[in-house]
């Protein structure tokens, strides 16, 4: 294994103050990208199934800066995961800021439009960074106010963890308020008093350390305060190269200890350098998706509220925004995708519409996207190449450039695509179909897989519709702690739909779930007994959805809802 312990503590007390008046919206080339190269092939194997797409890259670190920056109408086509926001009552004044913005609650609304969960930076109270320590009395009357807010904000779904403490490994002022790991400890106790429900999440070091870990997770099993969630940054050039050693780390302390699996969610990744770069980004979801994060938010360098430069400051789409907005896209499941080199990619197969999303880069030259097990796509295929270029956060870019459109014969399963003439800092999509384009003209089956999942889990089974299921969908408590699944759908035109809802119930008793869309009024669903858990069926309802992305929330339990009866699990919804 390579060290943990090797990365540069530069950290960002340079970095955050004054970096725009620094004006590093240029490409930084440097080793960001390969020495000149061809030749290469990245292979997709269809048939291979990493995990049901969720976007675990799409989220950012005080990506949204109001209810209107990004536009919920903005961040739609994004599918964004979640967000790391700041405290309630802020303070904080990042990246040369004169005055605070994006507080959690504030942006809170706009964030649950567009289907996104977020944690709370306790620490971003301070108004500086590194944060200047006031001693205990003043943090814990911090502490206990940005709960008692988040506690009012009644109708509020989408907070998903305390954040306790942002980069301790240099910016926890061990002299004045003692070791950090007594720190958590205390800090820990004092939230979990207030607030048992809301997942706790950290440490939040600025870079990967065993000994750190080895230590905080010691302590922290001694006193039971062991995070609900895992969190380290990753900010170094190429530290993709490192996630998979990382995690696997990270996995042998758990054991060592006997900790349960906790989820990893990398809430900082891509460097100072290279976070302009559509490939480094691309390098950044394929070890993401390949090796096990829960969730992962793109660092806070420059400006807020633009999704970490997704969008200019004019609320442009960038060179970077593309690249997302195709991995936005990518519904079903994805699938294996094998780098060669410096070229990679991350893909994803819909059987529902027999869609194969591939987006990659990375490289030079003349190279080959190979794609294998297409058999249920026919003889044939359509394959539609595009590309972004590697301009960086101040550059609009309007729409992606397409390439080619090209009709390929299958042969064993599989095609060769060639991908000539290759930048390396650019990224690429390729959209491959059957010949006659995908089997409907519009996106009707939604996964509750793919979707948004509060408070409940998801399963593996072969009864479902993608091999994967949501279900424990349990609570009707509060806000907090509510169960429920939020379907983003994109309609062709206003009107109504039938929703079918591939249900199971294992109870023997007619159950039910609250069905609201786009912000409107509950009503009732009933699902009939199955014949048991993961055993599925179809009830049909109406629904009158408007033009474009809408919001539908099957619940359990949700604000404005008296709540379900029974227990019910759910496979998908198909809209006709």
């Amino acid at each position: 294994m390579r060290s943990t312990l090797r990365f540069p503590r530069f950290r960002r007390a340079a970095t955050r103050a004054g970096v725009i008046a620094a004006a590093l919206g240029a490409v930084i080339a440097g080793s960001s990208v390969p020495a000149e190269a061809a030749g290469l092939t990245l292979t997709v194997n269809v048939a291979d199934v990493v995990r049901p797409a969720t976007q675990v890259a799409a989220g950012g670190l005080y990506g949204v800066g109001s209810d209107s920056q990004p536009t919920t109408a903005m961040l739609l086509p994004l599918n964004p995961t979640s967000f790391t926001q700041p405290a309630p009552g802020t303070t904080h004044l990042g990246n040369g800021a004169t005055e605070p913005c994006c507080d959690s609650l504030d942006v809170g609304d706009n964030l649950i439009r567009a289907g996104a969960q977020q944690f709370i930076r306790m620490p971003d109270i301070y108004p500086s960074f590194p944060y200047q320590w006031q001693g205990w009395a003043d943090w814990e009357s911090k502490v206990r106010k940005q709960v008692q807010d988040r506690l009012a904000e009644t109708d509020m779904t989408n907070i998903h963890g305390w954040e306790l403490w942002n980069e301790p490994d240099w910016t926890w002022n061990t002299n004045s308020a003692g070791s950090f790991n007594e720190g958590w400890a205390r800090t820990y106790k004092l939230v979990d008093s207030l607030d048992p429900v809301t997942p706790i999440v950290g440490p939040s070091d600025s870079y990967y350390s065993h000994d750190r870990m080895v230590s905080f997770l010691t302590h922290a099993k001694a006193t039971n305060t062991v995070p609900d969630v895992i969190v380290w940054h990753e900010l170094t050039d190429m530290d993709w190269n490192n996630f998979d050693d990382h995690v696997r780390d990270y996995r042998a302390i758990e054991d060592s200890l006997g900790i349960a699996d906790r989820p990893i969610a990398i809430n900082e990744y891509n460097s100072l350098g290279q976070m302009d770069i559509p490939s480094v980004a691309l390098h950044w979801m394929a070890v993401l998706e390949r090796h096990g994060a829960r969730e992962a938010h793109r660092a806070y360098w420059f400006e807020a509220g633009t999704f970490d430069g997704l969008f200019t400051l004019q609320n442009q789409p960038t060179a970077s925004y593309w690249l997302y907005r195709w991995y936005g896209a990518m519904t079903g499941n994805i699938v294996e995708t094998t780098p060669h080199s410096w070229l990679d990619g991350v893909a994803s197969y819909d059987a529902s519409r027999k869609i194969v999303n591939t987006v990659f880069g990375g490289d030079y030259g003349n190279n080959t996207v190979r794609v294998e097990g297409l058999g249920a796509l026919g003889s044939q295929v359509r394959v539609q190449l595009l590309s972004t270029p590697g301009s960086g956060r101040h550059t609009a870019v309007t729409s992606p450039t397409t390439i080619s459109t090209t009709t390929m014969a299958v042969s064993n399963g599989a095609i060769s695509v060639p991908v000539n003439n290759m930048d390396a800092n650019a990224a690429y999509q390729l959209v491959v179909t059957p010949v006659n384009g995908p089997t409907t003209s519009w996106q009707q089956v939604y996964e509750a897989e793919n979707q948004t999942v509060v408070n409940a889990n998801t399963f593996g089974s072969g009864n479902a519709s993608n091999g994967y299921y949501v279900g424990q969908i349990d609570n009707n408590t509060d806000m907090r702690s509510d169960s429920f699944v939020d379907f983003t759908v994109n309609v062709p035109q206003a009107r109504s739909y039938t929703m079918a809802i591939r249900y199971a119930n294992g109870t023997g008793a007619t159950s039910t779930h609250g069905l609201a869309y786009n912000g409107g009024a509950f009503s009732t669903v009933s699902y009939p007994p199955t014949s048991g858990w993961a055993q599925f069926s179809t009830v049909n309802v109406t629904v009158n959805l408007k033009a474009g992305y809408n919001m539908i929330r099957l619940a359990k339990g949700s604000p404005n809802f008296n709540g379900g009866t029974g227990f019910a699990e759910l496979d998908s919804i198909t809209l006709t």
